[in-house]
């Protein structure tokens, strides 16, 4: 291993590690039980983000069962950093937080566009009088009702004149703890997004005995896929869609779990691979890549996936890998390899930079060397790239993992869920 991989791969073990996150959640418990204070909990709330709707929907439940302070705080849209392709990504937001309700037992209503300036503002003043109140749990949920089903919100009768400023110090205060998005809780130095991860809290304040009772499930508890894996495969032998880089960690982990997926209804695997973000000339800040790395090592710790042994492959490691993918998709290895590569640098430490590290990736996905090596440089892979990612695009979804079904797309290795519900669909109609 080269030696500036070697020291990356050292920091990273280090800086992610379970054991480093579990070391300071003990040293945050104690200097909170030495100051004698509550359980605090911030939860930042966006009102034209759906996700931050279902969050209000949950929150007071999650009040009840734990006892904790929570302080909310109303925050602007994510920056353009870290929304890029920020129309895409409101429409694909739409659409996954009502797919999300329906699974979560909550509701949202999607009108096909984003609220109007004039009833944001409204429902800022709304929710910001509420806060003010004390009655912002009791209120949130209506106010987001009316926003998102373009009805009238009531007016309020308090002055407004320090909304704007008030939103901008809550940003901020949000951007210099380390996030960028709404619906996000931070609690003990931890940040957990959505009702998704919602539950990951639950265990850690129930370990800590702050639970007002017992609990037989959390809240929302993300369901796993393929739940059926003695699925009869379909008659008429479906394509499912991967869209991955190898530079992702979220990729890294859904692996097994995709290929599961398409064994189980008989799916015709396809893998679509695009260029990393960065590698696409996205800006990907400090502070996102430091949440996805800390939220990968718990999804990875829940599903019992190895991960954390990280070799980095940004830059020609990506390309050369590609440019072996592609010529075994050709041969019908192409799982085999993206499946070696990616536990290679995402768990196993192997630098796919260097020489001996992409010959033991290739040879063990069953590819002969001396012939694959010969790719590494070449650009015969980058035409079908930009088709992936245009592909991608295409679907209102631009980052990765995402995966297709017909014209159902899902971005996210949580949401494999719903790329099984468009397969169990398609078995229903066959059977029908």
């Amino acid at each position: 291993m080269r030696l500036k991989t070697f020291i990356q791969n050292k920091a990273a073990k280090s800086l992610f590690g379970v054991q480093r996150r579990d070391a300071k959640r003990r040293k945050f418990e104690r200097q909170r039980a030495a100051k004698n204070a509550p359980h605090v909990v911030d939860y930042y709330h966006e009102a034209s983000d759906p996700y931050s709707h279902l969050m209000v929907q949950v929150l007071p439940e999650f009040c009840r069962r734990f006892d904790v302070e929570l302080n909310v705080y109303l925050v602007a849209p994510p920056p353009d950093w870290a929304a890029p392709e920020r129309e895409k990504l409101e429409a694909y937001a739409r659409t996954d937080a009502l797919r999300l309700a329906a699974r979560a037992g909550l509701s949202f209503a999607d009108s096909g566009k984003q609220p109007s300036r004039e009833k944001l503002d409204a429902a800022n003043a709304a929710l910001s009088q509420a806060l003010a109140s004390g009655a912002f749990l009791e209120r949130a949920e209506t106010i987001g009702t009316q926003l998102w089903r373009d009805q009238d919100i009531e007016p309020v009768s308090a002055s407004t004149s320090g909304n704007e400023s008030s939103l901008t110090e809550s940003t901020q205060r949000r951007d210099s703890m380390g996030h960028y998005l709404g619906a996000t809780l931070f609690y003990g130095g931890e940040w957990y997004w959505g009702v998704d991860r919602l539950h990951y809290l639950e265990a850690r304040l129930t370990q800590l005995g702050a639970a007002k009772g017992e609990h037989s499930s959390a809240i929302f508890e993300p369901p796993l896929a393929p739940a059926a894996a003695a699925q009869a495969p379909l008659k008429t032998r479906p394509e499912l869609h991967w869209y991955l880089s190898f530079r992702s960690p979220y990729t890294g982990i859904v692996a097994d779990r995709v290929k599961a997926l398409a064994d189980a209804y008989g799916a015709d695997l396809k893998l679509r691979f695009v260029l990393p973000m960065v590698m696409r000339g996205m800006e990907i800040r400090r502070s996102k890549s430091s949440y996805i790395m800390s939220d990968v090592v718990r999804e990875a710790e829940r599903l019992g996936i190895p991960f954390g042994n990280i070799c980095d492959p940004v830059g020609k490691p990506v390309e050369d890998g590609y440019a072996i993918l592609h010529k075994a998709i050709e041969l019908g290895k192409g799982f085999e390899f993206a499946h070696s590569f990616l536990s290679g640098v995402w768990s196993e430490g192997i630098d796919a930079g260097s020489n001996s590290g992409l010959k033991q990736i290739t040879e063990r996905a069953g590819l002969d060397w001396d012939e694959m090596k010969q790719l590494r440089g070449q650009d015969l892979w980058r035409e079908t790239e930009d088709r992936n990612q245009a592909e991608m695009l295409s679907y209102d979804v631009w980052g990765v993992p995402s995966f297709r079904v017909g014209d159902v797309a899902a971005w996210g290795q949580d949401r494999l869920w719903v790329i099984e519900d468009a397969l169990r669909a398609m078995a229903s109609n066959e059977t029908a």
